[in-house]
C-alpha cells in the first residue's frame, strides 16, 4: 500500500543471539515472531538459539507476536540465519489500534505499533461512523496470508491524533492493558461498604490512638502505607501499616481475578489505571486521613543503633492523623518545629541508613522526573524531581518492614518470591580487581561475596 511512509519509525531490534542457529538448511525452529518497522522480522526460537531473519515476503503472512514454525533456508549477506515460514501456530493480534486512511477508494488502518508493518484493509461498510484521519481500534476478521493483507472492521473510535490524552488511549489498546473492570468485579465492589463498620475492627489490634501519618508525592491519590514511631527505652519502636486488601478481596473472587490479570496499577502522566476499582484503591484500601482503616501492621523494636531486635505482624485498626507530602515533611525537618512522629521517624531513618551503609548495601538514588502539562493537557516540559531525606525516610521504614517480612516467611519455610541478585562470576570479579589495580585501587574481600538470607 502507498501508506508505507515516514510513519515507519525504526524502533524494533534484533534480539541478541545466544547459541548459534541450526546449520542444517532443512532444520526447523518454533518460536515467536518479532516484527521490524522496515517490514522484515525475526523468529525468536523457544529453545534460546539465535533469532532467524524473516524477509518481507515471509512477514506478509504473520503479524508481530504470532507463533510459528520456520525452516532455515540459508543466511543473508550479514551471515544471519534466514528462514521461511512452514506453519503459523498461534495468532497474537485480535485487535489493532491505529489511524484510519482512505486512498484511491480503499480504506485501511495504519497500525500505531510500528512492529506491525502491514496495513489492515477495512472493507466498505466495516468502518462504521469512523472517518479518515481518526484514531480507531479495528477487530481482525481475516488474518494475513502470503497473498492477502489482514482485514478488519472498526469497533471503536478513539479520537484524533491531536486530542489531549489520545496517546494514553492508544497505549492501553496497543499493549492490551485491561482498563475496564468485568461486570462481576464491579458488582462485588458496589456491595462493599463506604466505610469501616464497627464490627470489622473487633478482632484487630486497635492502633487508632497512635499518630500514624502517610508521606507521599503531591499528586498521589491513594495512600498504601502509613508510619509511626516512638522512643522505647534506649531504642525505638516503629510501626509500618499497610492497607489490608485481603479483608475485602477474597482469593479467587471476581475482584481477585481482575487484579491478577492486571498485576499492578499503571500510572500515566495524567491518568491512573488502578489494579482494583476506585472504591477500594482510593477508598477502603487507601489510608486516608482522619478515617478508620483496616491494615496489616509490622511492629518493630529497634536498638539505639537501628538494629531490629524484634518484630510482629498483626491485623490492625488505624486512623491516619495526616496526609503529608515529601516536600512538606522535608521543609518541617529543615526549619525545625516538626511535630511527632516526624522527629522520631527522622532519627530512626538516620540509624537505619547507618546500619545499611555499614553492611555495604547499595543506595539506588536514581533521578525521578515530573511531567508538566498546560491547560489543554499538552506536555509543556519534563523536569527533574528533587529527592530529599523525606523520600529516604519512607524508603528505610519500608525496607525495615520488608526485611522482617522476609525473615518471617523464611522462618516458616513458606514459599514466596524474593528479589535476589546472582553471585557475580569469578572471572568478572577478577577482571574488576585488575581494572581497579590499574587505577591504583584495591578491591577487598574474596572471590565470592558471603551468602545472604532473606532477612539480610
Amino acid at each position: 500500500m502507498a501508506a508505507k511512509t515516514a510513519r515507519r519509525l525504526s524502533r524494533g531490534r534484533n534480539p541478541p543471539p545466544r547459541r548459534a542457529p541450526p546449520s542444517d538448511a532443512r532444520a526447523q525452529a518454533t518460536g515467536r515472531v518479532e516484527g521490524h518497522p522496515d517490514g522484515h522480522g525475526f523468529l525468536v526460537p523457544d529453545d534460546g538459539t539465535a533469532s532467524i531473519l524473516l524477509p518481507f515476503a515471509e512477514m506478509r503472512q504473520v503479524l508481530h507476536g504470532d507463533r510459528a514454525t520456520v525452516r532455515v533456508t540459508g543466511s543473508d549477506t550479514r551471515g544471519r540465519a534466514q528462514g521461511a515460514i512452514v506453519e503459523v501456530l498461534e495468532r497474537a493480534q485480535r485487535r489493532i489500534v491505529g489511524q484510519l486512511h482512505a486512498e484511491h477508494g480503499v480504506t485501511f488502518l495504519a497500525p500505531a505499533d510500528k512492529r506491525i508493518a502491514q496495513d489492515v484493509l477495512v472493507p466498505p461498510g466495516e468502518a462504521g461512523r469512523a472517518r479518515p484521519g481518526q484514531v480507531v481500534s479495528v477487530e481482525l476478521i481475516a488474518q494475513p496470508t502470503r497473498h492477502a493483507q489482514p482485514i478488519g472492521r472498526v469497533v471503536e473510535v478513539l479520537g484524533h491524533h491531536a486530542d489531549a490524552g489520545i496517546e494514553v488511549e492508544i497505549a492501553l489498546r496497543k499493549f492490551d492493558l485491561p482498563h475496564e473492570f468485568p461486570r462481576r468485579a464491579q458488582a462485588l465492589a458496589a456491595k462493599l461498604p463506604e466505610a469501616v463498620g464497627p464490627q470489622e475492627g473487633r478482632e484487630r489490634r486497635d492502633l487508632r490512638a497512635l499518630p500514624f501519618v502517610t508521606i507521599d508525592g503531591e499528586s498521589a491519590k491513594d495512600f498504601d502505607d502509613a508510619v509511626c514511631a516512638r522512643r522505647e527505652g534506649k531504642g525505638f519502636r516503629l510501626w509500618v501499616a499497610i492497607a489490608d486488601v485481603s479483608h475485602y478481596v477474597r482469593h479467587g473472587d471476581a475482584l481477585d481475578l481482575a487484579a491478577r490479570e492486571r498485576g499492578t496499577s499503571v500510572y500515566f502522566p495524567r491518568r491512573v489505571i488502578p489494579m482494583l476499582p476506585e472504591k477500594l484503591s482510593n477508598g477502603l484500601c487507601s489510608l486516608n486521613p482522619q478515617v478508620e482503616r483496616l491494615a496489616i501492621a509490622c511492629e518493630m523494636t529497634l536498638t539505639r543503633q537501628g538494629a531490629i531486635e524484634r518484630y510482629e505482624f498483626y491485623p490492625a485498626l488505624i486512623r491516619s492523623q495526616a496526609r503529608l507530602t515529601y516536600e512538606g515533611v522535608w521543609r518541617q525537618l529543615q526549619q525545625g518545629g516538626a511535630t511527632e512522629p516526624l522527629p522520631m521517624l527522622y532519627e530512626i531513618f538516620q540509624r537505619l541508613a547507618e546500619q545499611r551503609g555499614a553492611r555495604g548495601a547499595i543506595d539506588f538514588d536514581t533521578l525521578a522526573t515530573r511531567m508538566e502539562f498546560d491547560a489543554h493537557g499538552r506536555l509543556r516540559r519534563i523536569v527533574p524531581e528533587a529527592r530529599n531525606d523525606a523520600h529516604r525516610l519512607i524508603e528505610e521504614c519500608m525496607l525495615a518492614a520488608n526485611v522482617c517480612a522476609g525473615a518471617f516467611l523464611a522462618g516458616r519455610e513458606h514459599p514466596t518470591l524474593y528479589r535476589v541478585h546472582d553471585v557475580p562470576a569469578t572471572e568478572k570479579v577478577r577482571a574488576l580487581r585488575d581494572f581497579l589495580a590499574e587505577l591504583g585501587l584495591q578491591l577487598g574481600g574474596g572471590e565470592r561475596p558471603p551468602s545472604c538470607s532473606p532477612s539480610s
